[in-house]
């Protein structure tokens, strides 16, 4: 029998194995094609948002590469593969095994193994590591539309239900570099619908078990009125949101502030009534870094880097970098070692970095000492702003740092 019929046989075996249930797995092996590294590629049956997919591990010599596929694309691979690079392929059943190899001539051959018993077949889920929040009998993901009253998620909530627990994972491994263990009072600058909100006091009250006080700081009504009313229906009774600014919000003392996506200098107002108010913990995802790049616009330094900074998207990435550099060493000014980071994939927002701010114990260092520490950082802004033309900075600004060194 020629390649040009063994292949389609195959794969019509493959198919009915499939709408019959009886199918376990492929495994292709063999490689001698050019990708370079690829040694083997498995393909499975998974369960992914309720559909079901074929799932495919690429086996290279140092990493696996997992990619999934409907079934019928899954099928129509398969039938590539042999055809390109792979010299035996294996259909197991839940009867037995269907073989497709090339010999020394390059010609294919089919061959049968039956099993002495039969193996039930296993659809499993594609793995999912195990969620922090939980959804099953949680109201406020019930209000927000994320899950049905089952604690099933929607299908069109997947990746904000990825995000809150990212979120939650990320905070979690913060709050537990704090030095005094303990959580108080949180303030959630521009919370919006409140989703991140929400799955925080879940985390903090039914996790850590903390008594922790949290408000969300928001400027639209609607919003603050719905989140309120869900926090009541939650049985959140440590939970309240309020209406205004962020600059006008009087903050009291805390220890954790976020801010996520707060617009342009509305994050660095967030930064600073943190600092203010003493917080353990600072954790911003700034959005829309307007102020810095209007300033490096408006003066158009020349540098080493205006090569890059006359094209408006390398303007705008600058612009970025510059505002949250500068954030970070303001914050380090006041006595917090900070961090940046990816919070998301950029495939959900393309503002996807957080910068986080962790207040350090102040050492017995000298008052000479520390004096030189911050007067070096000054010196830094003061430098960057030169380089790039900035006139001011809007944090540096409220801190009070942009007057003569």
């Amino acid at each position: 029998m020629s390649n040009q019929l063994i292949i389609p046989g195959f794969l019509t075996r493959l198919s009915e194995s499939i709408v019959s249930n009886r199918f376990l797995k492929i495994s292709l092996g063999n490689y001698q094609g050019a990708e370079t590294g690829l040694k083997n590629v498995y393909a499975r049956r998974v369960m992914i948002k309720r559909a079901e997919m074929l799932s495919f591990t690429y086996r290279y010599k140092t990493r696996d590469i997992i990619k999934n596929f409907p079934l019928d694309e899954g099928t129509a691979l398969i039938g590539e593969f042999i055809g390109s690079g792979f010299k035996i392929c294996t259909l197991f059943t839940t009867e037995g095994e269907v073989i497709v190899e090339y010999n020394k001539k390059q010609l294919l051959s089919i061959r049968e193994r039956t099993l002495s018993h039969t193996v039930q077949p296993v659809l499993t889920h594609n793995k999912e590591k195990k969620r922090i929040i939980q959804p099953s009998g949680k109201t406020y993901l019930q209000e927000l539309k994320i899950s049905d009253a089952e604690g099933n998620v929607f299908k069109n909530a997947q990746d904000k239900y990825r995000q809150i627990n990212q979120y939650i994972e990320i905070l979690s491994s913060l709050i537990k570099e704090l030095p005094e263990g303990r959580i108080n009072k949180v303030a959630d600058m521009g919370s919006g619908k409140g989703y991140l909100t929400f799955a925080l006091y879940d985390y903090l009250h039914h996790v850590l078990k903390l008594d922790t006080k949290v408000t969300g700081v928001e400027y639209r009504e609607d919003l603050v009125a719905l989140c309120n009313g869900v926090a009541l229906r939650s049985g959140f009774d440590q939970l309240d949101f309020v209406q205004g600014t962020i600059a006008d919000y009087t903050v009291g003392a805390i220890d954790l502030l976020i801010a996520l996506h707060a617009c342009d200098t509305a994050t660095d107002d967030a930064i600073y009534k943190g600092i203010q108010a003493g917080a353990q913990l600072i954790v911003v995802a700034p959005c829309c870094h307007k102020q810095i790049r209007r300033e490096m616009e408006k003066n158009k330094v020349k540098n080493e880097l205006s090569f890059l900074t006359r094209y408006g998207i390398f303007m705008e990435r600058q612009a970025e970098m510059v505002t949250d550099g500068i954030r970070a060493l303001v914050l380090e000014y006041f006595g917090y070692k900070t961090r940046a980071f990816e919070f998301i994939s950029d495939v959900h927002t393309p503002k996807n970095v957080l910068v986080v701010g962790i207040r350090i114990k102040a050492e017995a260092a000298s008052g000479r000492a520390e004096e030189s520490r911050k007067a070096e950082i000054r010196q830094k802004i003061a430098e960057s702003k030169a380089y790039f033309g900035i006139g001011y900075h809007h944090l540096e600004r409220l801190a009070g740092l942009d007057a003569e060194l």
